[in-house]
């Protein structure tokens, strides 16, 4: 392209960078999170740029991004179309968000769209899967989430933060600052270590391990499963006190801890209350816990879920932190970790032309889906809501 320039003839003129267009083009919406206690975003824009250049059209709701201090101008500079309403967001082939969208928001959603993000089984109700089966939506969690070798991409990556983050916050809580012990989170020399007690041996409880063992703590895990009590000490590298989960040990463990976190997944879609009131009851006044695993219900008695403007209360003296999503407290980190995993799987699905095909070429993409064309497909939510179910795998076997 050339224009003439007064006194000097034919100049070049610069022309926009094409963009590549794709046949297998994907409508991707990111709504803002509307729940109060909810930072993150599942799309960066260095996300949204790379999908944008292999052909997608990304919708961002104005000020998606703006807790991960990533602002509309960088999506937009991105190549995303930002929109003003929720409704216009929502409007997409495929819908990411971090907490699940509410009754109305799914009124926004096309019929028979596809939508990732976290079920959160302990606050979730009927009418949620109801909604979703009214419009036909195809709904994967990220909790039930596999990669290609059969590992929890999300729940992992959300576990290594929390575990991370979860010591720091005790350290916060223990502090006379917030009306704690009075402890310093790890020891000093000619003082005892402070006494961390671990229930559950995953990711979250190997994070949390090693960020207290490098603070100095003394630590104790509990766990039912020996192969993932030998395993953590494997991967930590050093003895420490292990021990499967019995009355009698875990109480006294309790009973003598600063810190208690309970970390333990729930298994076949029920969580398992291990601690019970009057081992709380039994723990020195001051003392921190936290229940990381709150999202799906618990494992302590006493635990109800807080949010990050309320997140402590006091029960038999013991501070209960008991908020379900603390990777939001490093919004960044983990907004960046969650596009680390979704933006290959959006790419996938676009050359696949869809969330369907996705579904039926890979088992572990299959595995996170629990609504399907206006059926129940998980047997663990047809169990907690009363609810019919169909096999996901008969369902695809007849649409040939």
């Amino acid at each position: 392209m050339v224009e003439l320039t007064e006194g000097v003839g034919l100049a070049p003129k610069e022309a926009p960078a094409a963009i590549k267009q794709s046949k297998n083009s994907l409508v991707i919406g990111l709504p803002m999170e509307k729940a109060a206690q909810e930072k993150r975003v599942v799309l960066t824009p260095d996300a949204v740029r790379l999908l944008v250049n292999n052909g997608q059209t990304v919708y961002v709701e104005s000020k998606a991004g703006e807790l991960s201090k990533f602002s509309d101008k960088e999506y937009s500079d991105a190549g995303a179309k930002v929109v003003y309403s929720s409704k216009e967001a929502f409007d997409a082939e495929v819908v990411l968000k971090v907490e699940p969208p509410t009754e109305e928001e799914i009124e926004y959603m096309r019929t028979g769209a596809c939508l990732i993000s976290a079920l959160q089984l302990g606050k979730q109700k009927a009418d949620f899967i109801h909604a979703l089966n009214k419009k036909r939506i195809t709904a994967v969690s990220f909790e039930n989430l596999e990669d290609k070798v059969g590992g929890m991409p999300v729940v992992r990556a959300m576990s290594e933060i929390a575990g991370s983050t979860v010591m720091l916050i005790a350290a916060e809580y223990l502090s006379s600052v917030n009306d704690g012990k009075g402890l310093i989170l790890g020891g000093v020399t000619g003082v005892p270590p402070t006494e961390v007690v671990i229930i559950g041996a995953g990711t979250v409880a190997e994070y949390a391990a090693r960020t207290a063992l490098g603070l100095g703590a003394s630590i104790k895990i509990f766990d039912n499963h020996i192969y993932k009590l030998r395993r953590i000490k494997q991967l930590l590298g050093q003895q420490v006190f292990t021990s499967t989960i019995d009355n009698f040990t875990l109480a006294q463990a309790i009973k003598e801890a600063d810190v208690v976190i309970g970390a333990l997944r729930t298994e076949k879609g029920r969580n398992k209350i291990v601690v019970s009131e009057e081992m709380v009851a039994a723990m020195m006044e001051g003392s921190i816990l936290i229940d990381v695993s709150i999202d799906q219900g618990g494992c302590i008695e006493t635990a109800e879920m807080t949010t990050h403007e309320q997140p402590v209360f006091l029960k038999h003296g013991v501070i209960h932190y008991c908020v379900p999503n603390i990777a939001s407290r490093v919004a960044r980190t983990a907004s960046v970790a969650l596009s680390n995993i979704f933006t290959p799987i959006l790419l996938q699905m676009a050359d696949l032309r869809g969330a369907e095909e996705m579904i039926f070429n890979y088992k572990w993409f299959m595995k996170g889906v629990y609504t399907y064309r206006g059926s129940l497909t998980n047997a663990h939510l047809a169990r907690k809501f009363s609810m019919n179910h169909k096999e996901l795998q008969l369902l695809l076997a007849a649409r040939y």
